[in-house]
């Protein structure tokens, strides 16, 4: 008997939930299948599985079986890839999760450059928005947060930047450039929507002055719960927004928005990697994550320089 071939069975027949879908998998008649599994049943001395014509459920022993046997896989398989990773040019595909804002401002912009120094490695760029991000189906996901970001999930911080304040230089022309926090009052405010109307209130801290904090009340005359119509309605001189600066470092960079109220800030923004439990991680998703982690950093960097 092939014992590893058999614990790969028994454990796909169980995530699965039948011997037909496990057969299919292997390309296997479920006859085969389910000799295996009875194999490996008669090898151990204990059934694993409680058999039906309905249904189908682990025994206690099978429990505690498959709960080694997916350590005992996981391990076979880390060590065929890290074997296979000293063998092999970088190549090959990397899933990435990604809200739509970092994937239109962090992700887009570094893409040509990562191409052109590993030009056989695949970027699957998946753009979703879930409550809960399913990380342990993607080689990476981004996350973002707030500086008291608490996660559940083991992430890797990539860069953090702070919020902005900013317009175009088309709105300032016509409405005047604010020359104190308290001068938003005045203006046209587009804001991201938050519960509580809390963004009827912009809170700003002064790094400058030990972090020293202000509360200045406003009425938005936009409200949204997309970054990206909001910036977009900032480029187009609608009004004042805020936005980390990473996230509007290319519009910055051009001129189209201009950085006002220096060197007050909206906060410290952190962009997070989470990464699959699994122990392994291929050669080509740590070299992306290293990329994007001095990409990203290197062009906060220069704003910062240049904005402050």
């Amino acid at each position: 008997m092939d014992r590893l071939q058999s614990m790969r069975v028994f454990q796909q027949v169980v995530d699965d939930g039948s011997f037909a879908a496990a057969a299919r998998k292997f390309d296997m008649s479920s006859a085969v299948v389910t000799r295996l599994v009875g194999d490996l049943e008669n090898h151990l001395g204990v059934r694993l599985l409680h058999r039906t014509t309905r249904r189908m459920a682990l025994t206690d022993a099978g429990v505690a079986y498959l709960a080694r046997v997916r350590h005992i896989l996981s391990d076979i398989d880390e060590a065929h890839a890290a074997a296979q990773a000293h063998a092999q040019e970088m190549s090959g595909v990397i899933r990435i999760l990604t809200p739509p804002i970092f994937g239109v401002h962090v992700l887009g912009p570094l893409v040509a450059e990562f191409g052109r120094r590993y030009p056989k490695v695949v970027l699957d760029i998946h753009v979703d928005s879930p409550l809960v991000p399913p990380v342990e189906d993607y080689d990476l996901t981004l996350l973002g947060a707030t500086d008291t970001f608490d996660a559940n999930i083991i992430a890797r911080p990539i860069a953090s930047s702070d919020g902005i304040l900013c317009a175009s230089p088309d709105y300032l022309r016509r409405n005047g450039v604010p020359q104190r926090p308290e001068d938003l009052a005045q203006h046209r405010c587009l804001r991201i929507k938050a519960p509580a109307n809390r963004h009827r209130v912009w809170r700003l801290i002064n790094p400058a002055e030990n972090r020293r904090e202000l509360e200045v009340s406003i009425e938005p005359a936009m409200l949204t719960n997309h970054s990206d119509t909001l910036i977009r309605a900032g480029v187009d001189g609608a009004g004042i927004i805020s936005q980390s600066i990473d996230l509007v470092a290319n519009h910055l960079h051009s001129g189209a928005l201009q950085r006002i109220l220096s060197p007050w800030i909206t906060g410290t923004n952190t962009l997070y990697a989470a990464l699959p439990s699994r122990k392994f991680i291929p050669a080509r998703t740590s070299v992306f994550l290293e990329f994007i982690t001095e990409y990203t950093r290197t062009v906060i960097k220069k704003m910062d320089t240049r904005h402050h």
